[in-house]
């Protein structure tokens, strides 16, 4: 059954270009178009499309309102936000990912017209087709404890998990990544013994938004890194858009080093070079996280993480925007704990903050 799909920009020339895109594909169907929020309301109530791909900025009715909208009268539909890069589109962007779209495309700004088809291609057909997945068999989750010995895996040695000092929380996400930080930074308390670093597949600029975003609202310090800034408890540091981001040791000092490497699982910035670092520099005492999201980067950077004696943390199936980062963790045997995003920041608390450690 093919994916139907509503586009919905005020541009001629986008609804044009993302109609061309998509009529080339056989499993994918547009079902209609249209010009403003307002029509876009109307269609969906008479089409019940599985995907919408949504500008930002419109007349007559905007892209926020019209999600809000969509929202409440067809909660089914995934809506992929298609946004200018700029400060004010990111902005944006950030708050309609807050209010549930599912993610979002940024519209091209230059280049020749077969440019910006191939980019929008390669960003807009996996992120339609994971918004509607083929049904695979679940995961079925192992029950939550604290201490617990792994399971096994090729090339590593089981070792078990008992209570100790963590020093260090890593985070990795994509797909669902605002909605998802948004359920658990703001939950942390300033107390928060730990610094935290976080990778979240973005663009620039856009990394920058959410920081901004998550620290208005957030006990701790949310701040987008930059190189070589010491790494210090209370803070929580987003890598920023196209760099990746590790931490180097310095004597007893620990700095973040930011750098443009070659992407690594088609992303820049990407979570095995954080997590590959965090083992090396943490070794044993590294909590890594890993969220919803498309793929599979984190995975053989928690590996790494589990070589030295880390804890590694998967957000479950059901919560999840996307099962794949997660389920690469899993299905690799990697997680010591899968978790439904709302108990997440409580286990954090529980891991992190026991009394008499």
């Amino acid at each position: 059954m093919k994916i139907k799909v509503l586009i919905v920009d005020d541009s001629p020339i986008i609804r044009r270009l993302l109609s061309d895109i998509l009529s080339r594909e056989s499993d994918i169907e547009i079902v209609g178009q249209a010009k403003n929020g307002r029509e876009a309301i109307e269609l969906v109530r008479a089409l019940r499309p599985d995907v919408i791909t949504l500008d930002v900025e419109m007349p007559v009715l905007d892209g926020l309102t019209a999600l809000k909208e969509i929202r409440r009268i067809y909660p089914k539909a995934k809506v992929i936000m298609f946004s200018s890069l700029t400060e004010e589109g990111a902005k944006e962007t950030i708050e309609a990912l807050s209010l549930g779209a599912f993610d979002f495309v940024t519209k091209p700004s230059s280049g020749s017209l077969t440019e910006s088809m191939n980019r929008i291609r390669s960003e807009l057909l996996p992120k339609i087709r994971a918004a509607v997945p083929a049904k695979r068999p679940p995961v079925l989750p192992r029950r939550p404890v604290p201490v617990a010995p792994p399971k096994t895996f090729p090339g590593i040695r089981p070792q078990l998990i008992r209570p100790r000092v963590y020093t260090i929380l890593g985070i990795g996400v994509s797909t669902g990544g605002p909605k998802a930080l948004m359920e658990i930074i703001p939950k942390l308390p300033a107390s928060f013994p730990v610094p935290i670093l976080v990778v979240q597949h973005m663009p620039p600029v856009f990394t920058g938004q959410l920081a901004r975003r998550l620290d208005q609202v957030s006990a701790l310090r949310v701040k987008e890194a930059t190189n070589g800034e010491p790494v210090q408890k209370g803070t929580v540091y987003l890598a920023p858009g196209d760099y990746h981001m590790e931490v180097k040791s310095s004597g007893k000092m620990k700095n973040i080093y930011l750098h443009q490497g070659p992407p690594e699982n088609g992303c820049r910035p990407a979570v095995d070079p954080l997590f590959r670092s965090l083992a090396e520099v943490y070794n044993g005492t590294t909590v890594a996280l890993v969220l919803t999201g498309m793929g599979q980067d984190g995975m053989k950077g928690a590996q790494k993480i589990k070589e030295k004696g880390g804890l590694v943390l998967a957000q479950d199936e059901k919560t999840s925007t996307v099962y794949g980062m997660p389920r690469a963790v899993v299905e690799a045997g990697l997680a010591d704990m899968i978790l439904p995003l709302p108990e997440i920041a409580f286990k954090l608390q529980e891991i992190f903050m026991r009394k008499g450690k």
